[in-house]
């Protein structure tokens, strides 16, 4: 019998069985029998999103209801028009809605509108966020067409000035983008936290009867710094509809807890990510821990992965692990599923291996394309299974999925589709034959997108 429910297991009264008693939960001999009855069916629990001030930055909105916006940064030096073009636009097309870029010198600041211009070009425009610190003021004031280029600025309350020069430097900033009607995003980093704040803040700590510890006077910092530079920015003129805040670190603990903490105390749109995740599996693990959990919890309205590439690595890849994050929670959908079982014995060949990487792949570089062409792709999942085992069942779960052979069972793929037993493959041409289905299968489902 199929059981969509899951069975619950009921425990009868004990029952007398030579010297001992036993609960009656098997045992044909003893006339024991388990009993199962069908729990309800469990409804999905739907992530309820805080509630937080939408922001319009191009034509991409971050909060209020708006799908949680994926975001990313260039390491190219934003004088070199050519390569900050070409890394935009590869970080785009890989799924970026927003895009930010150093702007730390006067070559910079008037490259950007050029980059802006040669992107427009070729049909990409992702709104490109300028990303400030020590001299904003001075480079927004002295490059008006970068000020009017860009789609957002990223000011760091922490190094826009020291002493005297913090407030009206922060002003010069702000009255620039009330001009030019551009949002904001407040970042405030651990790394260089306003040390004036931090210090009157430990002064107060320790005069207290029961004092703090110095981490969480840290986490206080962080919070009272982005909330007070907000409040400043909103005296000055600045819409409070052109306001986003982020207060990274780079411990996962410290992000829930700093996060949990201001998403109670204001409703600004909140910008995710620790500073620093690290290289390689450990930054894509540290930054799903700590971002999982506060998405989970309603918390977060854009996010960037904020990962050290490898020498020569492809910066893409914190587009990609970004809409993992999202897709695998069921915050968003952004390209079909492949669904792969690990392997083990029964699948000594890295046949079913190859062929999952090969799909996943060719569905990756489709989908820019499908998403323009179809309605609903990206909620396709694939099934690319290694044996018999739960080949099948996966497979008949996924809208199109292949059972491949394990070791020393028939060289025969079944595949399935939309939970039917569909056509078998065999032979030399496996994967090329199942790529074929899975194209046929996309047009053939998906309703064609007009125009």
């Amino acid at each position: 019998m199929k059981c969509s429910a899951r069975a619950h297991l009921k425990i009868l009264p004990a029952v007398h069985v030579g010297d001992s008693d036993f609960p009656c939960v098997l045992g044909s001999a003893t006339r024991l029998r388990l009993q199962f009855r069908p729990l309800p069916f469990l409804p999905i629990l739907l992530v309820k999103r805080r509630t937080s001030i939408p922001v319009r930055i191009g034509p991409v909105t971050v909060g209020g209801t708006a799908p949680i916006v994926v975001q990313s940064m260039t390491n190219t030096d934003t004088a070199d028009i050519d390569s900050t073009t070409e890394q935009v636009r590869a970080l785009a097309r890989a799924g970026s809605e927003l895009v930010r870029v150093t702007v730390n010198t006067d070559e910079a600041a008037a490259a950007v509108p050029h980059v802006r211009d040669r992107l427009a070009k070729i049909g990409v425009f992702v709104p490109i966020v300028g990303d400030f610190h020590f001299n904003g003021h001075k480079l927004l004031k002295a490059h008006p067409a970068c000020a009017e280029a860009l789609g957002k600025y990223r000011i760091n309350p922490g190094n826009v000035g020291r002493g005297s020069k913090r407030d009206p430097q922060f002003a010069e900033m702000i009255e620039v983008a009330c001009r030019n009607d551009k949002p904001v995003r407040i970042g405030v980093n651990w790394g260089s936290l306003d040390q004036d704040l931090l210090t009157r803040l430990m002064d107060e700590n320790s005069a207290t009867a029961e004092p703090l510890d110095a981490n969480d006077v840290m986490r206080e910092a962080l919070v009272v710094s982005a909330l007070e530079s907000a409040r400043r920015a909103v005296e000055l003129g600045l819409p409070q509809d052109h306001i986003v805040i982020s207060c990274k670190v780079s411990g996962v603990q410290d992000l829930i807890a700093v996060y949990r903490n201001i998403a109670q105390r204001c409703d600004y749109a909140l910008h995710l990510g620790l500073t620093e995740a690290g290289m390689g599996s450990k930054g894509i693990v540290a930054s799903t821990a700590g971002m999982s959990v506060l998405l989970q919890e309603g918390i977060g309205d854009t996010i960037r992965v904020s990962l050290t590439p490898e020498p020569g690595g492809d910066r893409t890849q914190e587009v990609i692990v970004a809409q993992e994050i999202l897709q695998t929670m069921g915050l968003r959908s952004f390209m079909p599923m492949v669904v792969a079982c690990p392997g083990c014995g029964r699948t000594t060949s890295t046949y079913f291996q190859e062929l999952a990487q090969k799909i996943q792949s060719h569905l990756r570089h489709q989908m820019p394309t499908w998403r323009k062409q179809y309605v609903g792709v990206e909620e396709m999942t694939v099934a690319v299974m290694g044996c018999v085992v739960n080949g099948p069942g996966e497979s008949k779960h996924a809208n199109i999925g292949i059972s491949l052979p394990g070791t020393g069972e028939r060289p025969v793929a079944p595949v399935y589709i939309d939970g039917q037993k569909g056509p078998t493959l065999k032979g030399d041409h496996i994967a090329e034959e199942f790529q074929t289905l899975v194209e046929d299968y996309v047009a053939r489902t998906y309703a064609a997108r007009t125009a």
